[in-house]
C-alpha cells in the first residue's frame, strides 16, 4: 500500500478551516441550531410542524463506494479519492439542506431543483470519472453504477421497521433485521425532538429523544453475545491475547480515515480517538506506521485502534469546536475519554487460527448506515451490569453507577490474500453461523475492542433530551448510535503476532 506524500501535519488534530468557511457554518454548530428555530417558526407551540421546511430530514445518497469490488490496485488511491470528494458533496448539500428552510418552505420544488438536482449532476461526473479511472488501469467498470448518482430527501417522519437488537454483524453473517427501528426520524429535530439555541446548540443534526432507551426496556441474551463480546465456544481455539494501549492519554485526534480516504485531509468529517500508533494520519504510509510510536504497553504492537470520539453535547466548546470534522460539520461538545479501553483478540469456534499479515485493514460498522441500512451495521451499546442487554440503534440510558459501553467484535475471516480490497470488506468477512468461515477465507485472531464511559445519564422527558451524548458523524448521519463503527490496521511485528497465535491456539490467555 505505502501510499502518501502529499503533506505533512502534525499528529494532534488542531487544524481550524478558514474564517469564509467558518462563518459559513456558523462556527460552534451554531448553523445546527439555527435550522432547527427557523424550521419550527411558523409552527410554534405544536408538536409537529406541517411546513414545507420541516419535511426533508436529511440525505439519503447511494453509497458508491460499497458497490466497488473489481477495482484495480493501481487505481484505488484516485477512485478513493473520488469518493472522498462525494462524501463532501454530501457535506456540502446537507449543510444547502439545513440554511436555506424558509425557501423550502415557500416552494415545494426547491429541494429537488436546488439541491438534489445539482448534486446528482456533480455525482454522475465524478462517477464518470471512477469508470474512466477503473477502464484506464485495466479494470472493467460497471455501467450500472450511472443508477447511483441520484439522492432523495429522508422524510423527517420516515420509518423503517426492526427491532434495533439484531442484524449487528456480529455473529453469523450480519444480514439479519435492520437495526432501525425507532431510528429517531419522528424526533430528529423536526418533532418536537429537536434542541435550541438555548442548550446543546446541535438542533436537528441530533440525538434526539428517540435515540435513547433505558437500558432495562432492552431485552437481554437477544443477539447472542456474552457482555457485549462474541464468545470463543469450548472447541476450536479458545485462547486469547490482550494489549493495552491506553485511551489516547496522548490527546492523538484526527477527522482523517487513512483506510478509506487516503491523502484526503478531513476524509472522515468526524473526529477520531487513536490509540496504538501515534502517526495514523491521512497522509501515513505504510513505512510511517510501521517507524511509528505506539501507545501500547507491548512496544511491538504498533497497530493502530481507532472509533469516533463520543461528545457530551453540554453546550462546552472543544479544540475543534470551529473546525471541520468539528463543530462546523455539526459534532459540538466535549470529547469524552473512554474511561476504559480494552482491546483483546480471541480465536474461532471450530479451528485453530493463522496470523493476520502485517498491514492488514479492517473496518467494522458503517458510519453510513442510517442512510445505508444495517448490511455492515454493528454497534453494540449497553451498560456497565447489564452487558447481557445489548442494542444496535439506541443510546442506553444507564442507571446510577453504571457506566456506558460500546464494543465491537470485528470481522475474523481474511480472504488469504489482500491486506485491503476496493471497498474496504470484501478481503474480509464474518464467520457464518456455525463459527466457521465461509469458503475461500481463514480464520484469523478476532480483534474485539469495548469502551467504558463516564457520561452523566441524559434527561429524556417530554419529547425532548437535555445534555445528550452521541458518536461523532458525517453531518447527513444525524449522529444515530447505529452509525458506529471501529477501524484498525495491523502493525504488530512478525515475533508478536506469533505470539499471539500460538496463545489462541493453544488455550492460553496471554498479554
Amino acid at each position: 500500500m505505502g501510499r502518501n506524500t502529499r503533506k505533512r501535519r502534525t499528529p494532534l488534530a488542531t487544524k481550524a478551516v478558514a474564517g469564509a468557511a467558518a462563518l459559513a457554518l456558523g462556527g460552534g454548530g451554531l448553523i445546527w441550531a439555527n435550522f432547527y428555530a427557523s424550521a419550527h417558526e411558523e409552527n410554534r407551540g405544536h408538536n409537529r410542524t406541517t411546513s414545507q421546511a420541516a419535511q426533508v430530514a436529511t440525505i439519503d445518497c447511494p453509497d458508491v463506494g460499497q458497490q466497488l469490488s473489481d477495482v484495480p490496485e493501481r487505481a484505488r488511491g484516485e477512485v478513493d479519492g473520488e469518493l472522498a470528494s462525494m462524501d463532501q458533496q454530501i457535506t456540502d448539500a446537507y449543510e444547502r439542506l439545513v440554511t436555506t428552510r424558509r425557501a423550502q418552505a415557500g416552494d415545494p420544488q426547491f429541494v429537488q431543483n436546488s439541491i438534489l438536482g445539482p448534486l446528482e449532476d456533480r455525482r454522475k461526473a465524478l462517477i464518470d470519472r471512477i469508470k474512466l479511472e477503473i477502464d484506464r488501469a485495466g479494470g472493467r467498470a460497471d455501467d450500472g453504477l450511472d443508477r447511483l448518482a441520484a439522492c432523495t430527501g429522508r422524510p423527517a417522519d420516515q420509518q423503517q421497521p426492526g427491532d434495533g437488537q439484531s442484524g449487528d454483524g456480529q455473529e453469523g453473517d450480519g444480514q439479519d433485521g435492520d437495526g432501525q427501528n425507532g431510528d429517531g426520524q419522528n424526533g430528529d429535530g423536526q418533532d418536537g425532538g429537536g434542541q435550541n439555541q438555548d442548550d446543546n446548540g446541535n438542533g436537528a443534526a441530533g440525538p434526539v429523544a428517540e435515540d435513547f432507551i433505558d437500558i432495562n426496556d432492552v431485552q437481554p441474551n437477544s443477539r447472542g453475545l456474552q457482555n457485549g463480546l462474541a464468545a470463543n465456544g469450548d472447541s476450536g481455539s479458545t485462547g486469547s491475547f490482550t494489549t493495552d494501549c491506553g485511551v489516547n492519554e496522548n490527546n492523538l485526534f484526527n477527522s482523517d480515515n487513512l483506510i478509506a480516504a487516503p491523502g484526503v485531509d478531513n476524509g472522515a468529517h468526524h473526529t477520531h480517538d487513536y490509540v496504538g500508533n501515534q502517526d495514523n494520519d491521512a497522509f501515513s504510509s505504510d513505512e510511517d506506521l510501521a517507524d511509528a510510536d505506539t501507545s501500547c504497553r507491548n512496544q511491538g504492537d504498533k497497530s493502530t485502534y481507532y472509533w469516533p470520539v463520543l461528545r457530551l453535547q453540554d453546550g462546552s466548546q472543544e479544540f475543534d469546536a470551529n473546525d471541520q470534522g468539528g463543530g462546523a460539520e455539526g459534532n459540538v461538545g466535549r470529547i469524552l475519554k473512554p474511561a476504559q479501553a480494552e482491546i483483546r483478540f480471541v480465536g474461532n469456534q471450530q479451528g485453530d487460527v493463522v496470523a493476520m499479515p502485517k498491514f492488514l485493514r479492517i473496518i467494522t460498522g458503517d458510519a453510513k448506515s442510517f442512510v445505508n441500512g444495517n448490511a455492515n451495521a454493528n454497534s453494540s451499546w449497553s451498560c456497565t451490569g447489564f452487558e447481557d442487554r445489548q442494542v444496535t440503534d439506541k443510546y442506553p440510558l444507564c442507571p446510577q453507577g453504571s457506566q456506558v459501553v460500546r464494543t465491537a467484535n470485528f470481522q475474523s475471516c481474511w480472504d488469504g490474500r489482500n491486506t485491503d480490497s476496493a471497498n474496504h470488506r470484501d478481503h474480509m468477512a464474518f464467520v457464518q453461523q456455525d463459527g466457521s468461515c465461509p469458503n475461500g477465507f481463514q480464520a484469523v485472531p478476532q480483534l474485539q475492542i469495548r469502551l467504558v464511559y463516564d457520561i452523566p445519564t441524559p434527561v429524556v422527558e417530554n419529547g425532548q433530551v437535555r445534555n445528550p451524548y452521541a458518536v461523532d458523524s458525517f453531518p447527513e448521519q444525524l449522529h444515530k448510535p447505529i452509525t458506529d463503527h471501529n477501524d484498525f490496521i495491523n502493525v504488530m511485528d512478525e515475533d508478536l503476532m506469533n505470539q499471539v497465535v500460538e496463545c489462541i491456539n493453544s488455550g492460553e490467555d496471554c498479554q
